[in-house]
C-alpha cells in the first residue's frame, strides 16, 4: 500500500520529535510514536487527500502529546536529551560537550518554545506549518521561536545582543583657551 510506505517514511522523524519532546525517555517517546501512529489509523477518514502527510501527523503527535501532559496522573519529566538528536558522525570531544550542552538547554525550554524551536529548526517546517500543527497562530510562532534562541543563548552562556556594556566615549568640550 503506497500510503503506509509514506507513513513508514516518517517515523523517524517522528521519533526525534518524541524523543525530543519526552525529554530523551525513549520509552515514552516510543509510546507517543505508538500512539501517534494508532491515532493516524483509527482517524485516516479525517485526512484530507492531496494534503501534505508530515504535518499531520505531528499535529496528531502534539495534540497527544499536550493532552498526556494534561492528565495529572501522567506528567512528563524531563531528563536527559542525549538521544533526542542522532549524531550520523562521530564528533570532537569539544563538539560532543557543546552537543550536551544545547541539548541540556533545549530541555530547559518550556514546552511551548521547546516545541516551536524544534519544528522550525530540527525538523524543518515553515513557520505556517508549524502554526497547524500547533493550532496557534504563525505569529505566536516567530514569537516563542525568537524567546526560545533568546533563552538558548542565556542558557548556553553565549552573549546576546544588546548585552554588551557599551563602550565610554570622552566627549571634548567646546573650552576656549
Amino acid at each position: 500500500m503506497i500510503v503506509a510506505h509514506h507513513v513508514v517514511e516518517q517515523i523517524p522523524s517522528l521519533r526525534r520529535y518524541a524523543r525530543a519532546l519526552t525529554g530523551g525517555n525513549a520509552a515514552d517517546a516510543d509510546d507517543l510514536v505508538q500512539d501517534t501512529l494508532e491515532r493516524a489509523y483509527v482517524k485516516w477518514s479525517l485526512f484530507r487527500r492531496g494534503s501534505r502527510l508530515r504535518p499531520w501527523l505531528f499535529s496528531i503527535m502534539h495534540n497527544l502529546f499536550i493532552n498526556d501532559l494534561r492528565r495529572p496522573e501522567r506528567r512528563v519529566v524531563l531528563g536527559s536529551m542525549d538521544e533526542a538528536l542522532a549524531i550520523d558522525t562521530p564528533a570532537r570531544q569539544e563538539q560532543l560537550v557543546l552537543v550536551a550542552e544545547v541539548l541540556a538547554a533545549v530541555a530547559r525550554l518550556p514546552v511551548d518554545q521547546r516545541e516551536v524551536l524544534l519544528l522550525v529548526s530540527v525538523e524543518e517546517f515553515s513557520y505556517a506549518e508549524a502554526a497547524r500543527i500547533l493550532d496557534i497562530p504563525v505569529g505566536t510562532v516567530m514569537s516563542r521561536l525568537f524567546r526560545a534562541r533568546m533563552q538558548l543563548r542565556v542558557l548556553t552562556g553565549e552573549q546576546v545582543a544588546g548585552d554588551a556594556v557599551p563602550a565610554l566615549r570622552l566627549v571634548k568640550t567646546g573650552e576656549a583657551t
